[in-house]
């Protein structure tokens, strides 16, 4: 018998999850995707800084038994198991990886959405080059939020001769340990970037941006880079999600409705515990996600994450780079490879993704690093939080409790106070009587 997956979203887990599924031949899998070619998400400042195209031919990392169908999905039957799609028609499955990644948040700043440029989707990153290129080198260039794209963004523009400032709300790369940032720091001001580091942008203007120091800096060009979203499709589909809008699912990455759904990359919320948002974290989700498929399709019990981390990569022009090192449980730690070595582990990384990818598409299974364990840190954090819900339903019901207490003890002072005043009167006629038997 054969079973049909349908795959939503063909980035980093999308791919990976694909590939995967085609271990089985009794196994049709369908890879839906807006775009016709696999885009490099990592790469999207190289794009915008004119270094990179940031594009895969998908037959390069997909393999040839996968359907690629080019459309985008309006919405998940779950019941009906079938997807809407956007340019008309249903496709059916047995089985469904939700994968739809993440772009850009929906900036709360006033001016951010007319006046600031985003630069988290391939298109985001086609529409901002040509502006790029048009501003000259002199014209001040914002930057705005200072995680990986915000700091690799700044480095590619300043590079190139461009006056940035970088403006990072709290600290300069808040995942970097501080030697790392010392290093990052060094590299940006070598390239010219000016680093505003412990204020907030609180509006943005066509060749303005103001501080919530009261400074307000001339710029011709605003990048926003603060902050990811994910598509509503979950949520428009009447599927469980996370505050963010992440399908929320178990540690196998099952969603929490239905069995028949799976979730993997920046879309995923196991546990209400997600991971970092990151290519990094993606590829090791989609090979799970397909795990969990297969496992169900074979009537085997799915086996949990526990993804180990290697730390971050960050590029600082063609250059320089970082590649700071971290825990397992994601971590940054006191080392890192900086300069021109961290330039070309940054680049060895990029290139690695890619024959990750095209590995597991030529030979379905042959992607290992998922089942690396992650160490204790992941049961610790959901021990914890189970805790945290058991302290809370406790608290709840013992509130309810005393609320139910309360409101008895309230009812039946109310009723002794009128049984109180009632006995008074019974008392003093009995009194009386008794007075009067005694004279």
């Amino acid at each position: 018998m054969n079973t049909e997956v349908l795959v939503i979203g063909g980035g980093y887990a999308g791919v990976m999850a694909a590939n995967r599924l085609t271990l089985r031949d009794d196994v049709t899998v369908t890879l839906i995707n807006p775009r016709p070619d696999f885009v490099e998400r990592i790469r999207l400042h190289q794009l915008v800084g004119g270094t990179h195209p940031a594009v895969v031919e998908y037959r390069k990392v997909l393999a040839e038994g996968v359907r690629l169908v080019v459309d985008t999905v309006s919405r998940i039957d779950a019941d009906g198991r079938e997807v809407a799609l956007a340019s008309g028609g249903t496709l059916g499955y047995d089985y469904l990886v939700y994968a739809v990644g993440s772009g850009s948040a929906d900036p709360s700043v006033p001016g951010a959405a007319e006046f600031a440029h985003p630069i988290a989707t391939l298109e985001d990153a086609e529409r901002l080059r040509p502006l790029v290129e048009t501003v000259s080198a002199a014209a001040p260039v914002t930057i705005v939020g200072a995680g990986p794209t915000g700091i690799e963004t700044a480095a590619e523009l300043a590079e190139q001769g461009h006056a940035v400032t970088l403006v990072c709300g709290g600290v300069l790369g808040p995942y970097l340990h501080r030697k790392g940032r010392r290093s990052v720091a060094r590299r940006l001001a070598g390239l010219g970037v000016t680093v505003v580091e412990g204020v907030r942008v609180t509006a943005v203007s066509g060749d303005s941006v103001w501080l919530s120091d009261g400074r307000t800096l001339p710029s011709a060009l605003t990048v926003w880079t603060v902050g990811f979203g994910v598509p509503d499709l979950a949520a428009r589909s009447g599927l469980t999600t996370d505050a963010l809008g992440r399908l929320l699912t178990d540690e196998t990455l099952t969603s929490v409705d239905d069995e028949r759904i799976v979730a993997a990359g920046d879309s995923a919320a196991p546990s209400d515990l997600p991971l970092r948002m990151s290519c990094q974290a993606a590829i090791p989700l989609g090979a799970r996600a397909a795990d969990t498929v297969l496992s169900r399709i074979e009537q085997e019990v799915p086996a949990p994450l526990n993804e180990a981390f290697a730390g971050q990569c960050i590029s600082l022009g063609r250059g320089a780079g970082i590649f700071q090192f971290a825990r397992r449980s994601d971590v940054a730690v006191g080392v890192h490879i900086g300069g021109r070595p961290g330039a070309r582990v940054k680049e060895f990384v990029c290139q690695g993704i890619i024959k990750h990818l095209a590995g597991e598409a030529g030979k379905p299974g042959s992607y290992r690093l998922h089942k690396v364990s992650g160490g204790p840190a992941r049961q610790a954090q959901l021990d914890a939080r189970r805790a945290e819900t058991a302290a809370a339903s406790k608290s709840t019901t013992a509130s309810e409790s005393t609320t139910a207490s309360e409101s008895t003890t309230a009812s039946e002072s109310a009723t002794a106070s009128e049984s109180a005043t009632t006995g008074e009167t019974v008392t003093t006629a009995g009194t009386a009587t008794t007075v009067e038997q005694m004279v």
